[in-house]
């Protein structure tokens, strides 16, 4: 298992004043950061990859899609160009860091809802654009991974069966989808059941406990989550995502008004060794 960290816990742009966290990660044991790209220029991120290489960190990356006029859903030809623009620059920026999966829901941009399930004109134009982006990708030498959210934050792709029936039609080799612990406790009917007949289509991971919070703190069932991905041969990344009130930003699009830890240094240390622990006995 390749265990990262997502910085979101601290920061939706990652400056260099973050960069020490990038040590202490190190130190702790991670084998990767994940960047949040939402803002910024492939320069900056390069000099972010830079800093995280020099800390003996690899990187990933997540993006989302910003707005309505960026809609890979949209039957209007010019969002759809918008919509593949702001995947296209995100890989550019994760490619600039050295970078090797781009993971999140690009797909939709957050909290928007046709009050009708999806329809296979929404789904033919999100294939459309994500084997274009796919296509990008690969010429970067990067992964794509598609994240299937709850239905209280989008109306598609909310299962990893919708997901996988995305990566299945997209069809290229570097384009998968994101397995979260934190939406599949939500969506699942069995979060751990829904791994197996499509770990073929997952290609990264976010290890998220049930309340946002310090994984093995809840109730997320981790011993058979771990074992369904490690039997199955999984061996991508798994990397923790926990938010708090620290980025009003950050905590206004989670829906964080509580704190969910004590402490951020609980959430990376006792979440690095609980989940280190929990895969060498699955």
């Amino acid at each position: 298992m390749l265990l990262g960290f997502n910085m979101l816990l601290w920061t939706p742009s990652v400056t260099e004043e973050h960069f020490p966290i990038f040590e202490t990660l190190k130190k702790t044991g991670y084998d990767g950061v994940e960047l949040p790209i939402f803002d910024g220029t492939p320069e900056h991120f390069a000099t972010v990859g830079e800093a995280a290489r020099n800390s003996g960190l690899r990187t990933t990356a997540v993006c989302v899609m910003p707005d309505e006029a960026h809609d890979c859903l949209s039957s209007d030809k010019s969002v759809q160009e918008a919509a593949l623009g702001h995947i296209r620059w995100a890989i550019d920026c994760l490619a600039a860091a050295g970078g090797e999966v781009l993971c999140g829901p690009f797909h939709q941009p957050l909290g928007v809802f046709s009050g009708n399930p999806p329809s296979e004109e929404e789904w033919t134009n999100l294939v459309g654009v994500h084997q274009q982006a796919a296509k990008y990708a690969a010429e970067n030498n990067v992964k794509l991974a598609v994240e299937p959210l709850n239905r209280f934050e989008c109306y598609v792709l909310n299962t990893v069966e919708d997901a996988a029936g995305i990566a299945r039609r997209v069809n290229a080799p570097n384009y998968g989808l994101l397995y979260d612990t934190f939406h599949a406790n939500i969506e699942e009917k069995d979060p751990v059941g829904a791994i197996t007949p499509h770990l073929d289509a997952i290609s990264h991971v976010h290890f998220s406990e049930n309340d946002r919070g310090t994984p093995g703190k809840g109730h997320v069932p981790w011993s058979a989550t771990m074992a369904a991905l490690k039997q199955g041969g999984y061996d991508g990344w798994c990397t923790i995502e926990a938010f708090g009130r620290s980025m009003p930003e950050v905590a206004a699009a989670t829906m964080v008004w509580r704190d969910f830890f004590p402490s951020t240094d609980e959430v990376y240390r006792f979440g690095h060794d609980f989940l280190r622990e929990t895969w060498a006995r699955s």
